[in-house]
């Protein structure tokens, strides 16, 4: 897998699984696709964290294409599944979601092959060899699909834990990008200060400088 042909991705929402929502962009004139492929989704998952360097690696050099772009196919189609929910559950007032509803990210977090390990926490920086034991989180990474794992833990938490009625869509010109908003007075309204603030900011000022029409 040749990582450096994918642009960097964005990490803007501050929740990793609305994070997974903005792989696509959706009002610019040239959408882009972080999920495209098989190979694109492997290093999104690198990028995000998702997924140990390692694994991936592996997945790279020893999974078929074939195999990779059905599941990046499966991973484009969660992703749809998940923005209908949260455009459902995250305007108006707080609405309570169903198991039933629920049923796409609990069928695929049943397939984990999940497994908690005694390890040794830095055996290679100490001088000895050993070093502190730690109780430690596994998985077996048991085909292509279980990629799609860690992407439905993040949502699962995200379900459960946040609330849905602080997702924003940036106010940017052209801008899909969403985002929570975890201030306290609810008032952040851009994904990205640095751009999509700033450039509100210059265009408003624009107007504000324009000399009106007609006028000297």
């Amino acid at each position: 897998m040749n990582a450096s042909k994918y642009p960097p991705a964005v990490f803007v929402a501050d929740a990793i699984a609305l994070d997974f929502l903005n792989t696509v962009t959706l009002k610019t004139d040239t959408p882009y696709d972080w999920l495209a492929d098989g190979a694109a989704l492997l290093s999104w998952l690198e990028q995000a964290a998702l997924v140990p360097l390692d694994v991936v690696k592996a997945f790279g050099a020893d999974a078929s294409d074939e195999d990779l772009c059905a599941v990046a196919l499966q991973a484009r189609t969660l992703r749809e599944w998940f923005r209908a929910f949260v455009e459902k559950h995250g305007l108006g007032p707080p609405s309570t979601a169903t198991l039933a509803e629920l049923a796409p990210i609990n069928c695929i977090l049943e397939r984990d092959a999940a497994f908690r390990q005694v390890v040794i926490s830095d055996p290679v920086g100490s001088s000895n060899g050993c070093g502190d034991l730690e109780w430690a989180s596994m998985r077996r990474w048991n085909g292509a699909e279980a990629l799609l794992i860690p992407i439905a833990e993040s949502i699962a938490r995200f379900v459960v834990v946040e609330d849905l009625y602080r997702v924003k869509t940036c106010e940017g010109h052209q801008c899909s990008m969403i985002f929570l908003d975890r201030a306290n007075t609810h008032s952040r309204r851009w994904c990205n200060m640095a751009r999509c603030g700033n450039r509100a900011k210059q265009a408003k000022f624009r107007e504000r400088i324009r000399v009106p029409t007609g006028e000297g």
